[in-house]
């Protein structure tokens, strides 16, 4: 008896071991656009036969684990032909993509199918994709296109007075909004007192609105994400696009560094009211300035298949002044430096320097002397976020990136001493820095989780002095500190968990936990209505 089951026990364990060797390979490369070789985010390599696949990240990069065989790869995208790829799959290897686009009736159709069934598979809860094409279909204020006017309309979304650019999600405020181009933070997103926002639909690839609990690689803001990414250009050809409108003229020039291998974009905006108003008989109307404009640029280059650096920056600005009377100027500068490589064919890495600079100015005559009351903010940022696709149902991603803040909280200037004296606040220095993982793992066919930690620090550098005060606000004593001395530091640990139940093509249930809430989400989707969201949130210290 003792034998029979030493004997079953040692087949059990040789064909346990047998499945554990089995032999695995990984398909690995890019999936780009074969008009403009720009790279297609978000999309979807399926193996018929196992039932299974992967997305591509921010930079289309894909990468595909599975055992040895024989497959058929399907390869699609919103908007594009699908490409099936028939594989005898003995070896890694690379392969890139390139997708055809569809026409524009077969465009909707496969919009409305293809969107329904990532929100049902997506753990992710409260996200919208958005695309410039999708805007267009949109009327905005003066026949503008603009991105943050769409968003006004979605769900849980509410603006905050009408024509203005600014949005409040579920309750929170605008400031409490992270909105990023490429990376950067961009702290001042509107143009013309409110009316417009500052993206340049033109220079727009891929937008991603993160309404609830975003993933672990975001952090610094309390009520959602606004995440914009830009065009690469067009590295097959040189085109151009622009338009003239009601209050603003666009134009846009792609082309290729070397074609296949590198492109750059630049797109410009501007309003020209002020134009017009030099013809005025009014000397105080000839003199007024009112205008804004907008600079987007951004160039590519695959060093080769391993390694793609990116460039880019945006720069605008706004300015009002009526006559030497009274004058506002704001504007914003960004700027990013990114390096891909991929290290084998699962681990992606990208590593990013960014600059971001938003300043305000607003001037006054007080008795034939300009007073100019200024602020601002300037930030350089490095970031390493890693992505490491483990197999078709395990993905991991994890990173750092620290911000060296500088606080400029005013500065007062006279042209007459005799009325005012200028001053300024002293700039404030701080570090913001954060580390963060995430893994998303489908533990079966109706059951995916993704869960995470971030932890967050914030720490306050000199030089600086700081008070202490008793009840009659009288200073008790002062502590001076140096250039780089740590003032205070404190930090927190962010957990993060979504989960999906997937009860079958047309509905989910699915659960998410942060640090802040807990929601409770079913979403219901038919060919025949839009998404309905139902949700419990209850708020924890």
């Amino acid at each position: 008896m003792k034998t029979r089951f030493l004997n079953c026990l040692i087949l059990l364990l040789a064909i346990a071991a047998s499945a554990t060797a089995q032999q695995k390979f990984t398909i690995s490369g890019h999936i780009r656009c074969a008009e403009t070789g720009e790279g297609l985010l978000g999309a979807t390599i399926y193996v018929v036969e196992l039932k299974t696949g992967e997305i591509t990240n921010l930079y289309g990069f894909y990468s595909v684990t599975i055992p040895e065989g024989d497959y058929s790869i399907q390869y699609s995208y919103i908007g594009y032909e699908s490409h099936i790829l028939e594989v005898h799959l003995n070896g890694n290897f690379s392969n890139t993509i390139e997708l055809e686009p569809t026409s524009f009736e077969m465009e909707e159709v496969v919009i409305v199918s293809e969107a329904a069934d990532k929100n049902i598979m997506d753990p992710e809860m409260s996200v919208v994709k958005l695309s410039p094409k999708e805007t267009k279909l949109i009327p905005v204020i003066f026949g503008e296109q603009d991105i943050i006017k769409t968003i006004q309309l979605l769900p849980g979304v509410a603006s905050g007075s009408e024509g203005s650019s600014g949005f409040y999600v579920r309750g929170g405020s605008a400031d409490q909004n992270l909105i990023i181009l490429d990376e950067a933070p961009v702290y001042g997103a509107s143009h013309l007192l409110g009316f417009f926002s500052v993206f340049n639909s033109d220079a727009i690839k891929d937008v991603e609105l993160y309404k609830g609990n975003a993933p672990a690689n975001y952090g610094g803001r309390l009520s959602s994400v606004l995440d914009i990414q830009m065009k690469d250009g067009n590295s097959k050809q040189f085109s151009t696009s622009g338009g003239i409108g009601l209050l603003s003229s666009r134009l846009t020039l792609e082309a290729p560094l070397v074609k296949d291998r590198g492109s750059f974009i630049v797109a410009g905006r501007r309003t020209y009211a002020d134009m017009f108003l030099m013809f005025s008989k009014d000397p105080l109307k000839k003199n007024t300035d009112l205008f804004f404009y907008d600079f987007n640029a951004k160039a590519n280059y695959k060093i080769n298949n391993n390694n793609r650096i990116f460039l880019s920056g945006y720069f605008g600005r706004d300015a009002f002044n009526f006559a030497d009377l009274f004058g506002t100027d704001w504007g914003n500068k960004t700027g990013t430096l990114r390096w891909n490589h991929v290290f084998g064919n699962k681990l992606f890495l990208n590593s990013s320097l960014i600059f971001s600079d938003y300043s305000y100015m607003i001037g006054y005559d007080i008795s034939g002397s300009m007073i100019e009351i200024s602020s601002g903010i300037r930030d350089w940022n490095w970031k390493e976020d890693f992505q490491y696709f483990i197999n078709t149902r395990h993905t991991l991603k994890f990173g750092f990136n620290a911000i060296y803040h500088t606080f400029s909280p005013g500065k007062i200037e006279s042209e007459d001493e005799e009325y005012f004296n200028s001053t300024f606040l002293d700039p404030k220095h701080s570090i913001e820095s954060a580390a963060y993982f995430s893994h998303k793992m489908e533990l079966s066919p109706r059951f995916i989780m993704t869960y995470g930690l971030r932890y967050s620090n914030l720490t306050s550098l000199g030089p600086d002095t700081v008070y202490t005060y008793n009840e009659m606000d009288e200073i008790l004593s002062e502590t001076a500190y140096g250039k780089g001395e740590v003032i205070y530091s404190y930090g927190t640990f962010e957990p993060r968990v979504s989960m999906n139940f997937i009860i079958d093509k047309q509905s989910s249930v699915k659960f998410s936990y942060a640090r802040n809430a807990q929601y409770l989400h079913l979403l219901s989707n038919s060919s025949a209505a839009l998404p309905t969201d139902l949700w419990i949130s209850s708020s924890k210290n």
